[in-house]
């Protein structure tokens, strides 16, 4: 379930910021992948998720970050909202004008090595406002990714058709040959 891209690390792209961070540790062949274990993947893992990282080599940063993928995980999964809004915490709206009367809104963190960690917490509370019926989790249950399920009906029911939903199809292909 690795990145067609060999620079991407991350098990399934193109995801909103709060799953990608939730997606940071996944099962390739039933081994565990953390792409915050270390410095330099989670270097990989911000530049390839867009975000800034000059605070990346900060081991507050990747603290940050693992709390921030549990506590989204944790209220994804039902578990409780108090970690996510620990992370919520640390941040603030700041509203301002530009020129031309444009209206702008700031997210800022208390602390820069929180600011990735609570852009991702933040990015859970947009899902949740825009269609939170469209965050799922993989219907695999070797499968441990989430995705936000852009498909025009809201069906998609794997993170990804070409690994899980082959795997799944098969298994119940065989299944059924073994029933007859």
């Amino acid at each position: 379930m690795t990145s067609a891209h060999a620079t991407d690390p991350r098990a399934l792209p193109d995801q909103p910021l709060a799953l990608d961070l939730v997606n940071t540790e996944f099962l390739p062949d039933g081994t565990l992948v953390d792409l915050l274990a270390t410095a330099e993947s989670t270097r990989a893992w911000l530049t390839a998720a867009g975000l800034d990282q000059a605070a990346s080599g900060n081991p507050a940063t990747r603290a940050a970050l693992r709390q921030a993928r549990t506590a989204i995980r944790d209220a994804l999964s039902g578990r409780g909202t108090a970690p996510l809004n620990g992370v919520l915490g640390h941040g603030r709206v700041r509203l301002s004008v530009r020129a031309g009367l444009v209206p702008l809104r700031t997210l800022d963190a208390d602390d820069p090595a929180w600011q990735p960690a609570v852009m991702a917490a933040a990015n859970l509370l947009e899902l949740l406002e825009q269609a939170p019926d469209r965050l799922k989790h993989c219907e695999n249950p070797a499968c441990v990714l989430w995705f936000f399920d852009t498909t025009r009906n809201g069906t998609r029911r794997w993170c990804s058709m070409a690994v899980c939903g082959n795997r799944m199809k098969a298994r119940r292909h065989y299944d059924r040959v073994k029933a007859r």
